[in-house]
């Protein structure tokens, strides 16, 4: 049932998409709309890199992004957390290091689309032992430019990731939401995104009872493209 639902979300944003983009066909790539780049929306960097830090819940990151081709980024980010892979009760110091990948699957003046992949390992903090695990988050995104100065988002993020040893396994977060990007010039943009949903454990966990727990990802940051 959780499969069939997933699935009717992706299948009606790609479809919106399209829609938009048959609208849009002949038209400029932007119009006067957006940018020509973002680090939170579908559209990707283009060419040249960002250097982008964040702050919020569950803690802070910085990374760097490069434009390897027209549609297609990667990049790197640390993150210093302060929440266990955004479990809004569990607040524990952790580290976690991701490669970044960006792919623009669909572009068009109103409207684009776009999936991104950060796999990496984690590490979480204990009175009583460290938690290691590895995270292979994946996200679909749809941005939508708001004339040259804002690119708004929406999309869904399913953070996967599993816990090794006696006790772990695998945990299936599923978080919705949106965000946005202020330009403050054609190098530099401030940027507010949030994700929230459930955590879904198929497994009693020795750190946690029940199979579900309340998840966010609320992060401020700045992007300095050069």
């Amino acid at each position: 049932m959780k499969r069939s639902v997933l699935s009717g979300v992706l299948l009606s944003v790609l479809c919106f998409a399209s829609v938009a983009m048959a609208q849009d066909e002949g038209a400029p790539a932007y119009g006067g709309r957006g940018q020509g780049w973002s680090v939170l929306s579908g559209q990707t960097m283009g060419n040249g890199t960002a250097f982008v830090g964040q702050v919020g819940w569950p803690g802070i990151s910085l990374g760097l992004l490069h434009g390897a081709a027209p549609k297609f980024d990667i990049g790197g980010k640390l993150s210093f957390n302060y929440g266990r892979e955004g479990i809004v009760t569990s607040v524990v110091p952790g580290l976690k290091l991701q490669a970044w990948v960006r792919l623009m699957l669909l572009q068009g003046s109103r409207v684009n689309v776009g999936l991104h992949f950060a796999p990496g390992p984690f590490f979480y903090f204990y009175d009583n032992g460290t938690d290691v695990g590895l995270s292979l988050p994946v996200g679909l995104t749809v941005g939508i430019p708001v004339g040259s100065a804002v690119m708004l988002n929406a999309g869904m993020d399913i953070p996967f990731y599993v816990v090794f040893g006696s006790g772990g396994g695998p945990v299936f977060p599923i978080l919705f939401g949106g965000g946005l990007e202020y330009f403050v010039s054609r190098e530099l943009a401030v940027h507010f995104n949030v994700r929230m949903g459930p955590s879904i454990f198929p497994y009693e966990s020795f750190r946690y009872r029940g199979r579900a727990r309340f998840t966010m990802e609320a992060m401020f940051g700045v992007a300095y493209r050069f």
